[in-house]
């Protein structure tokens, strides 16, 4: 009978060991939800009047997006599923409900492949308005990329320089049905990055593009992007300016100061118009309390012509348009 039970204590002994030795799975789900408040300062509230970059189009409260994110990490390989509901999302995504999906292979320390869809290596701002300091976007954000589905390898060349090669269906293109790839490559340097993008006409075109930042002081940071990007005449250029300001552990104010032009007849300005320019200052503040941030938001923009975005006081088509937003952004 003593046998027995030393045989049954080391038994339980030895699951127990093994499953205290057993890897636990690393599977995480993360995520984020936003809502918002806007009105407009110099035109009447409906959704002609606003900016069409800002992917904060519609007035009075008004809902974002839900993010949820689901990543699981081996030891070699791993596996994201980001999916997306709501305007804010629709507006960037498009189809499918899927902002991310896909699989990493850790070839080694230093070399990482990627296959599926993933968001786009260019600008500085992303889809996710959590993983942004302004709640609306930029010019350059919505005029470039969105997301690509295709085939990276990024390479940690030292400590200090990265290298990033893909080839991917055209830009924003889940199934590809003509046959048409593009080309991606980016190159960094301590947190600065030179991203490049090439198809052959079905979508951009050729597409260049810096972004970066500098903390100048332990409160202050400086965040810049610029991009150039042509398509047998048709496109834009520009470059923004990010400076921000910590006063407290929970609150930071920041400008984004952004001129862009489009080049011939792109007309997506809203004035059908070739050659616009726009120059467009936005005020964002700040403050976080746990995982909620709250941001209030005033923004300026002026275009060189007479827009069908920019409203006047009276619904005509004006130069400028100014409007306010009061955003709450929730991340889990």
């Amino acid at each position: 009978m003593k046998k027995l039970i030393t045989l049954s204590m080391l038994f339980m002994a030895t699951a127990i060991f093994a499953q205290e030795e057993a890897p636990a799975k690393k599977v995480s789900i993360s995520g984020t939800i936003d809502t918002y408040y806007k009105t407009n300062l110099s035109s009447p509230d409906n959704l002609s009047a606003t900016p069409g970059t800002s992917f904060a189009n519609e007035t009075g409260f008004a809902l974002g997006m839900a993010n949820i994110i689901a990543s699981y990490d081996g030891e070699k390989t791993g596996v994201v599923a980001d999916v997306v509901f709501g305007p804010r999302g629709d507006a960037a995504i498009g189809g499918y409900n899927l902002n991310q999906l896909y699989a990493y292979w850790n070839v080694s320390e230093s070399t990482t492949l990627t296959m599926g869809r993933f968001n786009t290596y260019l600008g500085y701002e992303v889809i996710s308005p959590a993983a942004n300091f302004n709640y609306s976007t930029s010019y350059l954000f919505s005029y470039g990329p969105f997301s690509h589905v295709g085939l990276k390898a990024d390479f940690a060349l030292s400590d200090d320089f990265s290298l990033m090669l893909a080839v991917m269906n055209a830009t924003d293109t889940n199934n590809n049905m003509t046959g048409d790839y593009a080309l991606g490559a980016q190159l960094g340097y301590s947190g600065q990055f030179l991203n490049f993008y090439y198809d052959s006409g079905v979508k951009l075109g050729f597409e260049i593009d810096y972004t970066g930042g500098f903390d100048l002081s332990d409160s202050f940071f400086l965040g810049i992007n610029a991009a150039y990007q042509d398509n047998d005449g048709l496109g834009f250029y520009g470059a923004a300016l990010y400076p921000q300001l910590a006063t407290s552990d929970s609150f930071t104010i920041g400008l984004r100061g952004e001129y862009f032009e489009e080049m011939g007849d792109y007309g997506a300005i809203g004035t059908g118009l070739e050659d616009t320019s726009v120059l467009a200052l936005t005020l964002t503040g700040s403050y976080s309390i746990e995982n909620l941030t709250i941001k209030p938001e005033l923004r300026l923009d002026s275009s060189s012509d007479d827009s069908s975005f920019l409203l006047d006081s009276n619904g005509a088509p004006s130069k400028s348009l100014s409007s306010f937003a009061l955003a709450a952004i929730y991340s889990f």
